[in-house]
């Protein structure tokens, strides 16, 4: 990799000397998170600030870590081997920097944007390309403000061709990206909702996207939406801009003559340059064929013969853009990263490996990196700290690692993934925590296939960048100081509490809350170490309390007096308050035993005292709200007068926290809404849904008109129809209330209708309209495009009964970004 003297760095940022004097230094990677440390003593640090962090706050670590080139804004103090470098603003400064190392290439960039297909058609341009090119490109969706510099840095002087995605969320953003990609090629996907609430309009968010092309000399769009390609034209003019497009209108450098479905994907007429030419594309979603259309567009201008375009298009597969985490076979956890192998995708992987659980090993299947001329050693360090017990390798130069691997990490290497799966034994994995990453060519989809444990084909997809998100949305309407106690009761309302625990953790959140001693072990188990409040403990689990560091609500005089018979100390208790609710806890005319109790027994640790609002979400009980609140506050008067300090008070659940900002206390409990769930119409709007549920089609039939489908009859065909029946019934949670016609399922783009009574393993769809729907397809119960309230509505219950109703046999996956 390209290094540069920390002299020079300091050139470019105009900074006249650091804070002490230069230590000889060079740098190689650059690094804002202080968790993914590449190569410490080659990466220059930028101290970004953040909505919820300040990136000074880990210098020391950093330092420790062996990072001895820092970029800050506020001046710090460290030993004299490390230079530190003030400037105004470190993420300008970071921006700066890779504009300058950009400008050092003179190899042609393709720059991408648009509202949605941004990630798609960069990786299949890639895909399309990468026989021909040595091609650098953003990896995952590196499109941000900080993505964006991250990415163009990987570029090297063997790279012939960039292809890099910008994406923006308020107006300024683009003005920024534009130089740091200096794009030769634009390439605009398409104009959607997407991101939408930061400009206004769709109209001022497309000026602002196209922004990116200001400077740009060749452009591709699609000319069917008048919008973008009136925007277009009103770009600043620049010496002979070509502006080529594709549209089923006349008048369009690739005219889309007709879209014909087939078997397993969708054939393309077009006229090119006067001539009639097709390709056969592997999908039938419409906006997968736009970005088809596009693709083939620029394959086409940059001179490729359509012979050769037409059979790659026909390879094109799908984008899977996310880390998967899935239950194994033999007690294994399979972590499948084969998206891409760079090293910012490794060292997010092993990011995402290290908040597992530590009991397991870790072992990791790589292959080659592809294009890519990484030191050997930097690996094989990587590896190394992150504690990995086994790399198996794949491909021809991966072998290269063992001679930088220390003695105690075991190695196995095979020429190609045939010769892998050849070898493989289900004995070969036992007990361990299995990462794939592996460059696209070496098909890692085929070993995670092999490895996965075998499992009931309905699955709840949990995504984790989603709680993520969720938790931030909550996060920036809290005052300062006060704390956010996350539930993960009901495995985490059927999420998997331990995998969202582990989690919310490693975000920082100050409490975890349960509702059985149970729940509370079983994190504990699995390395938990955040303090957990117990809803519902019981006398007899005191001591298992203990033992595990839970912390139980003491919600009555009996409970309490239990609790100081058995003599436990060092362990905190939370007093619960009825103040209105009814359902647990202390009643104002307690108030003087319990003080009694309390001043008597000094030992006891109060963490803090509580109630739960009755009607938070709703404006007609905002009075009742308020006296909940006063009665907390008088009980809590009395109860900290008694004991002689004050605990944490806390009240607000999800409904509460943006209805209520007044009652925040000193802590919040964030439940359904962390899962993308809010009673609040302009909260909901912001959140993320969390969950997809996920069947597939086991057959399909035709049905003559007057047969009748399922038990009792209740399905009957008006006309001939085509039916198909799918993986789950209401043993996994599709409740019956459901069927003959009240709910529909989610089928390539389009509802399919329940048909007839919904049975304990299976359910019946109408896919009459869908002719394209097959055997073997996947279906949607909810998910994103399809919501969880809908489904809610039609059982008319409430979308925790729905997530936490989801059966234990069905599989779980995790993924992130």
């Amino acid at each position: 990799m390209i290094t540069y003297a920390i002299e020079t760095v300091a050139q470019v940022l105009e900074v006249s000397a650091p804070i002490q004097g230069w230590a000889v230094s060079e740098v190689q990677h650059l690094l804002i998170d202080s968790r993914r440390v590449v190569s410490p003593s080659r990466s220059l640090y930028f101290a970004l600030h953040g909505k919820n962090h300040d990136g000074h706050t880990f210098i020391a670590t950093l330092y420790g870590q062996g990072v001895r080139n820092f970029v800050v804004s506020n001046p710090c103090e460290l030993p004299e081997d490390a230079n530190v470098l003030v400037v105004a603003d470190t993420l300008v400064a970071f921006q700066k920097l890779a504009a300058w190392h950009r400008a050092k290439f003179n190899l042609p960039i393709i720059g991408v944007t648009g509202s949605n297909g941004k990630t798609i058609v960069k990786e299949w341009l890639y895909q399309l390309l990468c026989a021909d090119k040595r091609i650098v490109r953003s990896p995952r969706s590196y499109n941000s403000q900080v993505g964006v510099p991250l990415s163009v840095w990987q570029i090297e002087p063997h790279h012939t061709l960039g292809i890099f995605e910008a994406g923006i969320s308020q107006v300024g953003e683009m003005a920024r990206l534009a130089p740091i990609i200096a794009c030769d090629l634009g390439v605009f996907t398409m104009l959607g909702d997407a991101h939408s609430d930061g400009f206004g309009t769709d109209i001022a968010k497309l000026r602002e996207k196209l922004i990116l092309f200001n400077n740009t000399p060749t452009l591709f769009f699609g000319a069917d939406d008048a919008r973008i390609a009136t925007s277009v034209q009103m770009l600043p003019a620049i010496p002979n801009r070509r502006l080529i497009t594709w549209a089923k209108s006349t008048g369009a450098s690739l005219r889309i003559l007709g879209m014909l479905p087939e078997t397993n994907g969708t054939r393309i007429c077009a006229r090119w340059q006067g001539s009639i030419i097709t390709v056969f594309v592997p999908f039938a979603d419409s906006a997968m064929l736009d970005n088809a259309c596009l693709c083939w567009l620029v394959m086409l201008h940059l001179g490729v013969p359509n012979d050769i375009i037409a059979a790659r298009i026909s390879r094109l597969e799908t984008v899977a853009m996310r880390l998967e985490l899935k239950a194994g076979i033999n007690d294994c956890l399979v972590v499948n990263d084969s998206y891409n192998f760079d090293l910012h995708g490794l060292n997010t992987a092993l990011d995402f490996v290290a908040r597992r659980s530590n009991e397991l090993q870790r072992t990791i299947i790589l292959s080659d990196m592809i294009h890519s001329e990484q030191p050997t050693e930097t690996i094989a360090a990587m590896l190394t700290r992150a504690n990995f017990g086994r790399v198996v390798g794949i491909g021809s130069q991966v072998s290269a690692l063992r001679q930088h691997l220390p003695p105690n990490i075991k190695t196995q290497f095979y020429p190609d993934t045939n010769t892998f799966l050849r070898d493989l034994s289900s004995a070969d994995f036992k007990s361990e925590i299995i990462l794939l990453k592996g460059a696209r060519p070496f098909t890692f989809e085929r070993i995670a296939h092999r490895l996965a444990r075998k499992a009931h084909k309905t699955v709840l997809e949990i995504n984790l960048d989603a709680i993520i998100h969720n938790l931030n949305v909550y996060r920036s309407r809290l005052a300062n100081g006060v704390k956010l106690l996350a539930m993960v009761k009901a495995s985490a309302y059927g999420s998997g509490s331990a995998e969202v625990a582990k989690l919310l953790e490693y975000h920082g959140v100050a409490y975890l809350s349960v509702a059985y001693t149970d729940e509370g072990i079983e994190l504990r188990q699995q390395g938990i170490e955040l303090p957990i409040l117990v809803l519902n403990p019981e006398a007899n689990s005191l001591e298992a309390m203990q033992r595990y560091r839970l912390e139980p609500e003491i919600y009555s005089l009996e409970l309490l007096r239990e609790f100081i018979a058995q003599g436990i100390t060092g362990l905190g208790i939370h007093l619960k308050l009825d103040t209105g609710m009814h359902r647990l806890g202390f009643e104002a005319s307690e108030m003087k035993v319990l003080c009694s109790l309390l001043s008597k027994n000094p030992q006891l640790k109060i963490c803090s005292i509580f109630s739960h609002l009755a009607g938070s979400e709703n404006p007609h009980h905002d009075h009742f709200t308020n006296t909940q609140v006063a009665a907390l506050e008088r009980m809590y008067a009395q109860i900290s007068a008694a004991i002689g300090y004050k605990p944490l008070r806390h009240i607000l659940n999800s409904g509460g926290i943006a209805r209520h900002p007044q009652h925040q206390l000193d802590m919040v409990r964030l439940g359904i809404g962390l899962y993308g769930i809010d009673s609040s119409t302009e909260i909901q709007s912001l959140l993320q849904p969390v969950h997809t549920l996920k069947a597939t089609i086991s057959q399909t039939k035709n049905i003559k008109q007057g047969e009748t489908i399922g038990y009792s009859r209740r399905g009957q065909a008006a006309d001939d129809m085509r039916i198909g029946t799918i993986s789950i019934g209401y043993a996994d949670g599709l409740l019956r209330a459901a069927g003959n016609g009240k709910y529909s399922i989610g089928v390539a783009g389009q509802y399919a209708p329940i048909v007839g009574n919904i049975c304990m393993d299976m359910t019946m769809i109408d896919l009459t309209n869908i002719p394209q729907a097959q055997a073997g397809d996947e279906v949607t119960i909810f998910g994103p495009e399809h919501p969880l309230t809908n489904l809610a509505a039609a059982l008319e219950t409430i979308p925790y009964e729905v997530l936490t109703g989801i059966s234990s046999r069905v599989h779980r996956v995790y993924f992130q970004e």
